[in-house]
């Protein structure tokens, strides 16, 4: 038996017209073509499933009981197919009144996700839109079809069943109080390491330490984790009302203007920046809301510029 994946699907097309007419003639009249093609088709299809799919009576032929189950089959089989493409045709981003969910890392929800918003509202005017910070079951959400879209950092550990692309990267720096009576003078780690240390909650994450503080013990310290919040508010006021460091970006200073920027110690290459990725299921690529998410969110990640460190 030749592979199945490899057949022609115009010969499903041509098994259900001969079942439904028990006619290669009448078959050949409905689908538009030629006897001989019909001939032709129904030899490439005994090939791949065997001679009895059809016997031949006095006025046409019988199907058999597999010629049956396989016309069943492949109706099941393109009417999904059918369906989005029926929905891509018939799709109105300025009609659309669904709702639609986009889950985001914490630190995005609070940067960008004003922004994200008029993003969206521009393109689906009537759509209802849930902004939802991501959580410990935001994944299976995502996956059983309830999250339609998610910004997360690159490197979270996603299924296959996750079409993830980039939207952008963010240069990291320390992020202190203006005027930090330590970073003033120098951000080397031997005077930076006992300062305390403040980072946002990443949930979702199964790991005792955080990746900054995988990197205060790859060098031999222990980091002084003063606060872990959801809560970048509370974030900031910790930030400027004391000594504590963030490994952040410049976004916070925008944020908030009493903080500033300083150099980062000495690192590898690779963590002075943070990449974004967007995702959703790979099995909705092909849905005209997916893609509109996607190129939505891409377009306004590739108008945001980062401000100056």
């Amino acid at each position: 038996m030749k592979e199945i994946k490899d057949l022609d699907l115009n010969l499903l097309k041509l098994l259900q017209a001969v079942v439904e007419t028990k006619n290669t003639h009448a078959a050949a009249s409905q689908l538009g073509i030629s006897q001989t093609s019909v001939s032709r088709g129904l030899a490439k299809l005994r090939e791949v499933f065997g001679d009895q799919l059809f016997i031949r009576k006095a006025h046409g032929v019988e199907p058999s009981e597999l010629a049956e189950k396989l016309a069943e089959a492949s109706d099941e089989m393109f009417t999904p197919i059918i369906k989005v493409v029926e929905s891509y045709r018939d799709f109105e981003p300025e009609e659309f009144d669904g709702e639609i969910t986009i889950a985001l890392q914490i630190f995005f929800l609070e940067v960008y996700g004003v922004g994200i918003f008029d993003a969206l509202r521009k393109v689906l005017p009537k759509a209802k839109i849930r902004l939802v910070y991501w959580q410990n079951d935001s994944l299976a959400e995502v996956i059983n079809g309830h999250v339609d879209y998610l910004v997360q950092f690159e490197g979270y550990p996603m299924p296959q069943e996750i079409y993830q692309h980039h939207l952008n990267s963010v240069k990291l720096c320390l992020v202190a109080r203006k005027g930090h009576p330590v970073l003033e003078q120098t951000s080397d780690w031997e005077s930076i390491h006992r300062l305390p240390l403040t980072r946002v909650e990443i949930d979702g994450v199964n790991s005792k330490r955080s990746p900054i503080e995988k990197l205060y013990q790859s060098k031999g310290y222990k980091a002084d984790v003063a606060l872990v919040t959801h809560s970048v508010k509370v974030l900031l006021h910790k930030l400027k009302a004391s000594d504590a460091i963030l490994f952040g970006s410049s976004y916070m200073v925008e944020i908030e203007p009493e903080l500033a920027c300083y150099p980062l110690p000495k690192l590898p290459k690779e963590l002075h920046h943070i990449n974004i990725v967007g995702g959703y299921l790979q099995t909705k690529r092909g849905f005209p809301l997916n893609q509109l998410l996607h190129q939505t969110l891409q377009s306004y990640f590739d108008s945001v510029e980062q401000p100056e460190l």
